[in-house]
């Protein structure tokens, strides 16, 4: 569980390691499971899921001509199955990282990696300050509009509370009116709140609050103080917080959306990194990434450049 290994194709920067860790993935007779980590454990899963990932010609060849290596500006959002850090609090891990390295891998690419705030990387994609982002980026009509995407997963916006909140459930913003509702800064999420303040004033209620966190540990940190009566952030990290925090519970999906890396519009990069994904469904890859963190309902059956917003 502690060994690490840096990976060869990835260029480190001096404040930030990517992770592959020996494990065999694995049930045993110690209670593991996919990931390598006890039933019920709050270690983060450790299982070496991408190493074994070889290059694909035909996806390396999609690349822009000269391409060897690309700047990727990750945030760190400190819970799992989003990026975290390991306990020497330096080396990265998390699915999006998983899914990093393993596309890098397939397109036989070496990787600088530069953290970042969620919020300030897709607009800095068009100064070319990053080749690409990975955090999670929910693909939506209006980040469209300035970004590219190549989707690999499908996520999106749920809710979560304390075990002893009223609320059951929300499938209407109505829902929180009156309430103090956490999320992270510049993120779909904050973004759905704000665009939706007016339905309580509408409705004749006293609006929502929305609370902005830099990070999700203080986000969950405000809740389980009661600052915030309600959590809105990603499905998966949602039900993974659940699953590891105690006295919390899930209130279920708000909206899905897919997510995918981002790009500068108009990019070249987009048809290999969507053949690269391609290739680690059919090889299996892309579901040792899922099980390993637990997100097997987030699958796709096919990577898409810049698809339009799901609006189910």
């Amino acid at each position: 569980m502690r060994s690490r290994l840096m990976l060869p194709f990835a260029m480190i920067t001096s404040a930030t390691l990517f992770l592959t860790a020996c494990g065999s993935g694995s049930t045993g007779p110690g209670g593991t499971d996919a990931s390598g980590v006890a039933a019920g454990s709050d270690e983060v899963p450790t299982t070496d899921v991408v190493s074994a990932e070889r290059k694909d010609e035909a996806a390396a060849r999609l690349l822009p001509a000269g391409t060897t290596s690309l700047t990727v500006a990750i945030s760190v959002g400190g819970t799992p199955p989003g990026t975290t850090y390991l306990s020497d609090g330096r080396t990265l891990t998390g699915q999006d990282v998983d899914f990093t390295k393993a596309v890098a891998k397939v397109l036989g690419i070496r990787l600088k990696v530069e953290q970042a705030s969620f919020e300030a990387i897709l607009p800095a994609l068009d100064s070319g300050k990053y080749d690409f982002g990975a955090s999670n980026f929910g693909v939506t009509d209006e980040r469209r509009r300035t970004v590219d995407f190549v989707t690999y997963i499908n996520d999106g916006q749920g809710f979560a509370a304390r075990k002893d909140s009223k609320l059951s459930g929300i499938t209407d913003l109505k829902q929180l009116c009156g309430l103090n509702v956490a999320t992270t800064a510049g993120t779909t999420f904050e973004a759905t709140l704000e665009e939706n303040k007016h339905v309580c004033a509408d409705a004749g209620r006293k609006a929502y609050q929305v609370q902005t966190y830099a990070d999700q540990s203080a986000m969950w940190s405000s809740v389980q103080q009661g600052r915030s009566d309600v959590v809105m952030s990603t499905i998966n990290g949602l039900r993974y917080a659940v699953a590891h925090q105690p006295g919390v519970k899930f209130l279920g999906k708000f909206h899905r959306l897919d997510v995918g890396f981002a790009f500068k519009k108009g990019t070249k990069l987009a048809p290999a990194f969507q053949a690269a994904v391609n290739r680690l469904l059919s090889d299996g890859t892309y579901g040792r990434i899922l099980d390993k963190w637990g997100t097997t309902g987030s699958a796709i059956v096919e990577s898409r450049i810049s698809p339009p917003e799901l609006k189910s």
